[in-house]
């Protein structure tokens, strides 16, 4: 939310957040507020995890056609999904109206900053000169290196091996979660490298985080991410991503009573 606020601001504009629910976005809310664009991750929402709904997506495409709206699809993590086919991209069924984002970060390395961008024609040239003037293009080498990766067939092997890990990880977090915290309920699992942990509703969000860090486990909590930055419903985003199986299951067992009885 931060930094689509920031990037909005630097362009002269300003960020309005819209619900999102278990459905997704709340498209009569979006409309409602007059915006010309949207941005949004429709394959596994950040941070909630929820999916886009069919009727979502189709109520989402008839709000930019009758707004003459753009919508700015981010697939962050599409690579990495578990327990449902691959989610169709919503610039598939509008590419006129739909701008999809892209990138390597999730899948490779945050540190190689490489993306693309799948635009209207009609926005190519403005996309490409915006990006011509904040960077001056991203490494030529670096590019060519990923390409040859994708083309060899290694960069698919590598995915492959990837989403195997990623997945174990899931299941340990799933495990241990129901043998030390059976009362957490988890969602947004189908995909990426974080799930959403549902605490007791009189859970105080930053004294379990405090107790959490004094026992070197780091939490996330939910409201970091609201836009109000509302304390409820409490809400833990647990990432494994960059934690191996063995901390993970180390971690949810030094914090068990926290997430169980927050008091």
């Amino acid at each position: 939310m931060a930094s689509v606020t920031a990037a909005a601001a630097r362009a002269g504009l300003q960020a309005v957040p819209v619900p999102v629910d278990a459905r997704g976005v709340d498209v009569a809310a979006l409309d409602a507020t007059g915006a010309g664009a949207v941005v949004l991750t429709p394959a596994h929402q950040w941070p909630t995890g929820v999916v886009l709904a069919p009727e979502r997506r189709l109520a989402l495409i008839d709000w930019a056609a009758r707004r003459k709206a753009v919508i700015v699809e981010d697939d962050y993590d599409a690579e990495f999904r578990y327990d449902r086919e691959p989610v169709s991209a919503l610039q598939g069924l509008a590419p006129d109206r739909v701008i999809a984002l892209g990138t390597v970060s999730k899948s490779l390395a945050p540190a190689l900053r490489l993306g693309w961008i799948a635009s209207p024609p009609a926005l190519a040239e403005t996309l490409a000169r915006a990006k011509q003037l904040s960077d001056h293009g991203s490494p030529g080498l670096d590019q060519l290196a990923l390409a040859l990766f994708i083309e060899s067939g290694r960069y698919d092997r590598h995915l492959r091996r990837m989403r195997a890990e990623y997945a174990a990880r899931r299941r340990v977090l799933v495990h241990a979660l129901a043998e030390h915290a059976p009362g957490v309920r988890l969602t947004g699992l189908a995909a990426g490298f974080h799930a959403v942990a549902h605490l007791p509703a009189d859970t105080a969000e930053q004294e379990v985080i405090q107790a959490a860090r004094s026992r070197s486990v780091r939490l996330y909590g939910m409201s970091t991410w609201r836009a109000d930055h509302a304390l409820g419903p409490p809400q833990r985003v647990f990432g494994f991503g960059n934690t191996g199986q063995r901390a993970v299951q180390a971690g949810i067992a030094l914090i068990s009573d926290l997430l169980s009885n927050p008091h």
